[in-house]
């Protein structure tokens, strides 16, 4: 997917082109942060690890997006982009996708059934993708 491509979301309403504010990146970012050091918590329950991932996910690529001048209210597409907004490989960004299928389950039907696997997994992908934010936004001399 190419920027025009993105424009071409914004033409059907999946995504607002805005542009970026430091600000609100840097807030999403940490708030990513603090809620990814709380995932790796083992003291936790692994639904509660889960959800901190995933929270920590969502807000690192929400934060890719509005990097490149754009928003969407729609969970999902935020990581279905990240190959764009992030350079993330679709393997990787897959990981989110499988995540969110199964924040899904957990928080609309109450099944809950999270591996292991798919914590570890999750919480490695976000700091991969973490890494990349930082390396492209971060203040360097």
């Amino acid at each position: 997917m190419t920027n025009s491509q993105l424009d071409n979301l914004v033409k059907v309403g999946q995504l607002k082109k805005e542009a970026f504010i430091e600000a609100e990146f840097n807030g999403l970012v940490a708030s990513a942060n603090r809620k990814l050091l709380d995932a790796k918590n083992i003291q936790l329950s692994i639904d509660s690890r889960f959800d901190l991932a995933y929270n920590a996910a969502h807000a690192l690529s929400l934060a890719a997006l509005r990097a490149a001048g754009y928003r969407s209210d729609n969970r999902y597409i935020v990581f279905q982009l990240l190959e764009v907004t992030a350079g993330l490989p679709a393997a990787t960004w897959r990981i989110f996708s499988t995540a969110h299928q199964k924040r899904n389950l957990a928080e609309y039907e109450g099944i809950s059934e999270i591996e292991d696997s798919l914590l570890e997994g999750l919480i490695e992908s976000t700091e991969t993708l973490n890494g990349i934010l930082f390396r492209r936004h971060s203040k360097t001399p």
